[in-house]
């Protein structure tokens, strides 16, 4: 999205929200305001012309130019303003929900997300894109960009509530994710039975809230993450690891940009592989809290699911089992994958498996690059113990800590979401995804 493109704009507005920022704010909301009276003037989108289609596009592809050029002139200022100065700790959410009173006309308010919420994917207006531009904006710049980094792994209040009893118990049933602490060890289990362990925002707020509950355990050296036996058919008494994002949320416009996507980039997937942000740490040398993590492949890992095997510190997988990212039959990017990927298997076959949809399996020479170790279903589980014993030496947080950092720097992190933020948010109301989302949505609750 470049200036180049708004053939629409007048050279004054692009001109009246790069000035002082009292004046930007104003010109925005009121060009903001002048595109939501036309959107306003046209019948709900699914019952639009091809003709008025066109102008809504063309008119919020305009306001949206605005909106990128006022942030790449003031997004530090306008995070110190939301933030207090950077006194405040406020996740996507919150910075988004604040952003939409404190600059009207910036992002989309409660109200028209609501109206949002309750519309098919195919019918949306479209909203999130906006929150998308925000969002590149904030994790670009050099200020906000590293306080959105630590608001986001610091521990979320449900976690911080429900501490106390897990500690005391060494339970919490979430939901959609169990967790019991074994010995030293943190079992985590998916246990979505209804749709194969696909995520959406629920099962997104519950991986988040066990990832910190285990994390922030004080009797915890080592974490264990496995999907759970299902109840489905095909897969009846079978364990499953994940099937990706859950399409029929996609497509029931159930996924959401803020809520979903970018949650669950910065957060538990975050947190897994920088810890969480812990006021007083155990080591006063480090401002996290990190723990080594294993995680075990039943059947597949699909999607989301095959992102986060990315994060983890030993892979283990059933002889069986499968890893694919099908980003290109989805149409949507495969969270932080194309990021990561390349480095655990290559440039060549990271391509293969992102652009292609080639599977890797357990079972073959390429599933060495991502399962540390294959074994038969029945020996699985000893094989996981092992793992997480092993795991469990003095020197191993540290050394992770450091083959991370070299891994992945959290500058680099930063800017690969900043562009994910606003690319996915486009693909998600594109009409190739759109059309996919409902066809897959047929064939069953995940990627597969």
């Amino acid at each position: 999205m470049t200036v180049t493109d708004a053939g629409a704009l007048a050279g004054h507005d692009l001109d009246a929200v790069r000035a002082d920022l009292g004046a930007a704010r104003t010109a925005l909301a009121g060009a903001a305001a002048r595109t939501e009276d036309l959107l306003a003037s046209l019948p709900e989108p699914s019952q639009r012309s091809p003709e008025q289609r066109d102008v809504a596009a063309r008119r919020k592809n305009a306001t949206r130019i605005l909106r990128a050029a006022f942030l790449d002139t003031h997004a530090d200022t306008v995070h110190d303003e939301l933030t207090g100065g950077r006194t405040r700790h406020l996740r996507v959410a919150e910075l988004a929900a604040r952003a939409a009173t404190v600059f009207p006309g910036l992002v989309p308010t409660a109200a028209r997300l609501e109206t949002e919420r309750a519309r098919p994917q195919a019918e949306k207006e479209g909203d999130e894109i906006d929150q998308g531009v925000f969002f590149r904006a904030l994790l670009r710049a050099p200020g906000a960009g590293p306080h959105l980094l630590d608001a986001m792994l610091r521990p979320t209040p449900r976690a911080l509530g429900l501490l106390p009893e897990y500690a005391r118990t060494g339970t919490a049933d979430l939901g959609s994710v169990r967790l019991e602490r074994v010995g030293g060890a943190a079992h985590l289990t998916m246990c979505r039975v209804d749709c194969l362990n696909a995520e959406d925002d629920r099962q997104i707020d519950d991986m988040e809230t066990a990832v910190d509950l285990a994390l922030l355990d004080e009797r915890v050296e080592v974490c264990v993450l496995r999907g759970g036996e299902m109840t489905h058919p095909r897969y009846r008494g079978r364990r499953v690891f994940s099937a990706g994002i859950n399409l029929k949320a996609l497509h029931g416009g159930g996924i959401s940009l803020v809520d979903f996507l970018l949650r669950r980039e910065l957060g538990y997937i975050h947190k897994i592989f920088r810890g969480v942000l812990a006021e007083a740490p155990p080591n006063p040398w480090s401002r996290t809290v990190e723990k080594p993590w294993v995680a075990a492949v039943d059947t597949f890992a699909i999607g989301g699911g095959a992102q986060i095997l990315l994060m983890f510190d030993h892979v283990l997988a059933a002889a069986d089992a499968y890893f694919s990212l099908p980003a290109a039959a989805e149409g949507i990017v495969p969270g932080a994958a194309n990021f990561r990927l390349t480095r655990a298997v290559g440039p060549r076959l990271a391509r293969q498996v992102i652009l292609d949809g080639r599977r890797i399996r357990a079972a073959e020479p390429e599933g060495r690059l991502v399962f540390d170790e294959v074994h038969e279903s029945e020996d699985l589980d000893a094989a996981v113990e092992r793992s997480a014993e092993r795991l469990r030496g003095p020197a191993v947080t540290a050394n992770r800590r450091m083959l991370n950092l070299a891994e992945e720097s959290p500058a680099a992190f930063r800017g690969y979401l900043a562009e994910f933020a606003l690319h996915q948010a486009l693909r998600l109301y594109s009409p190739d995804v759109i059309a996919k989302a409902g066809r897959f949505t047929a064939r069953g609750p995940g990627s597969d």
